[in-house]
């Protein structure tokens, strides 16, 4: 007889062994830059204030706790996909464009994979190397057999490899599914350019590949809500049918309401209640239905004009200030010595700086200089403030120096 001794023993996983042993750190000179949570000068993790309005809103216009529908509160995922595409109404009225409320972007994600591995036959899926750590685990547990990572970072110039990322997508097989980073990867910060998606929609469409676009910082890469979306509006233009696994956690600053959506764009509606069938089945089988405060507050925001320019004028604070805290941490380096070209700190986008470092230099950081960030140096940007910046620039230029 099997018993829960018999099962392997496994270790935590990164990011959750780094975030614990920063809490067991008693130095007073310890810096977290692990996760990616909005923080302000102090340190302390920000909740936008037109959030907490939207949420006293719902809490009082809350009669009962009925179950949700399996796909979720429609208003709520209407309003995000007319976030990501624009004007949708007719789109939305034919059944070419719909959503699915899931919990989270990796909700969206896990819901995605499940229907294309059990009604689309899917069985391989690509992903960015380097890319969000929990793409593959995802598409694995819904059963995809074959992995395959492309080309995306050159390590060396830490620059996009475009021509190996067109190389290893144009060997995809028929019916791959392809995951793309709409905008503010993760975790290099490293956007492709206009010209460069449109050559990624020729090939998706000449290899007959299905696009699963992964969004969870819209606004956040180039503070316009947007222009963050163009690669998704361009595939949509070119008569593309995706997937797109929206998150809402890092844009309303709710980390823990779990807030997402799938959207799904397809040529023709004839069989949209079908699919919102097969739909319903897998969220019953895995938990039934959505939870309800979080998507009521995010559709609150975006439903109200008034609400919706609050956030929109504290988001682009937001993103703006991110932007200035790229550029002092760019300069405190170069002030601190060259070592390498720091360029690509301001040339990168959004909530992560990918430092580009060994496992045993983030390791010798941690150790000696108190400083907690992930594998190959991904930095959450507002970890660091202008009290900070300074320390972390010469801990990582001592770190260098030790050529370690």
């Amino acid at each position: 007889m099997v018993q829960f001794s018999d099962v392997p023993v496994v270790s935590q996983v990164g990011y959750i062994e780094v975030n614990t042993a920063f809490q067991n750190d008693v130095s007073p000179l310890k810096v977290d830059l692990i996760y990616g949570t909005y923080r302000l000068e102090d340190g302390s993790n920000y909740l936008l204030p037109v959030v907490k309005r939207a949420e006293n809103m719902v809490v009082n216009d809350t009669l009962s706790h009925n179950y949700l529908s399996p796909t979720g509160i429609e208003g709520f995922t209407k309003s995000a996909c007319r976030l990501l595409l624009g004007d949708i109404d007719q789109l939305w009225k034919d059944g070419k464009v719909f959503g699915v409320q899931c919990i989270g972007g990796t909700g969206a994600l896990k819901i995605g994979a499940e229907f294309l591995a059990r009604h689309m036959n899917c069985t391989t899926v690509y992903y960015p190397d380097p890319s969000w750590e929990m793409h593959g685990t995802v598409f694995s547990f819904s059963g995809f057999q074959n992995k395959i990572k492309y080309r995306y970072m050159n390590r060396e110039t830490i620059e996009i490899d475009f021509e190996g990322l067109c190389e290893d997508i144009s060997n995809a097989p028929v019916d791959s599914v392809v995951i793309m980073h709409a905008c503010g990867h993760n975790p290099t910060g490293l956007d492709l350019s206009k010209e460069q998606w449109r050559t990624i929609a020729v090939i998706m469409k000449e290899r007959k590949l299905i696009p699963f676009f992964d969004i969870a910082y819209q606004g956040m890469a180039s503070g316009d809500i947007e222009e963050d979306t163009w690669a998704v509006r361009h595939f949509h233009s070119e008569g593309i049918e995706f997937l797109c696994a929206q998150s809402f956690s890092k844009m309303f600053t709710m980390y823990n309401e779990r807030v997402g959506n799938l959207t799904v764009v397809q040529k023709s509606g004839h069989n949209i209640e079908s699919l919102k069938v097969h739909f319903e089945r897998i969220i019953k089988s895995l938990y039934s239905s959505p939870p309800n405060h979080g998507a009521r507050a995010v559709f609150q925001i975006l439903s109200n004009p008034e609400l919706y320019d609050e956030w929109s004028s504290c988001f682009k604070a937001m993103a703006a200030r991110m932007i200035e805290l790229r550029k002092a941490f760019r300069k405190a380096l170069e002030e601190e010595g060259a070592f390498r070209k720091w360029n690509h700190i301001t040339d990168q986008k959004g909530m992560f700086i990918l430092l580009h470092l060994t496992n045993k230099q983030v390791e010798y950081l941690r150790n000696f200089h108190h400083i907690y960030m992930v594998n190959f140096g991904r930095v959450n940007v507002t970890g660091l403030n202008f009290t900070n910046i300074s320390y972390v620039a010469k801990a990582i230029i001592d770190t260098l120096r030790k050529n370690i």
